[in-house]
């Protein structure tokens, strides 16, 4: 069975991140969704609040399971017999970025690949940093995320 990830902070889900699940769903048996517990970052959404939107959301697309982890990818992957790591490219500075993860991802789990997916250029520019910054403005950001999430922005914002 060919099991891949998808580890992301998702905070919050954007259009550009379900894309990268709808189409790696097609490139494996199943993959798994998960929530990266950064302690260095600090999130706008709880883990638990980012679960229930990854599930709704996600709520239609087969071979999908969402969880969330701590620790090494690397090791997650080893401990769950996962085969891939996906990630999504926007432009070549995430390219660079990446790169370096995925080489010190294969030092740590020589049997896990990563798997670049570029994002669709409709995306390219999308990121949960700056729909975060534009919901905190009250700007329209409908074409970004998913119905779901944009409401749970908006109540979040509310009640600041």
């Amino acid at each position: 069975m060919q099991i891949g990830i998808y580890p992301g902070s998702f905070d919050p889900l954007t259009c550009g991140h379900l894309d990268i699940i709808k189409r790696a769903t097609q490139l494996f048996d199943k993959l798994i969704v998960a929530i990266a517990r950064n302690s260095e970052k600090f999130p706008l959404f709880a883990v638990e609040e980012r679960l229930a939107m990854l599930e709704e959301c996600c709520k239609d697309i087969s071979k999908v399971e969402i969880t969330s982890f701590d620790g090494l990818l690397a090791e997650y992957c080893r401990k769950n017999n996962i085969n891939f790591i996906v990630r999504g490219l926007r432009a070549i500075v995430d390219f660079e970025y990446e790169y370096a993860i995925a080489l010190m991802n294969k030092e740590l789990a020589p049997s896990v690949d990563t798997i670049f997916l570029m994002s669709k250029s409709e995306f390219s520019f999308v990121s949960s940093r700056m729909v975060k910054e534009v919901a905190s403005y009250g700007g329209d950001i409908s074409r970004l995320v998913p119905h779901y999430v944009s409401v749970k922005l908006k109540e979040k914002f509310q009640s600041r």
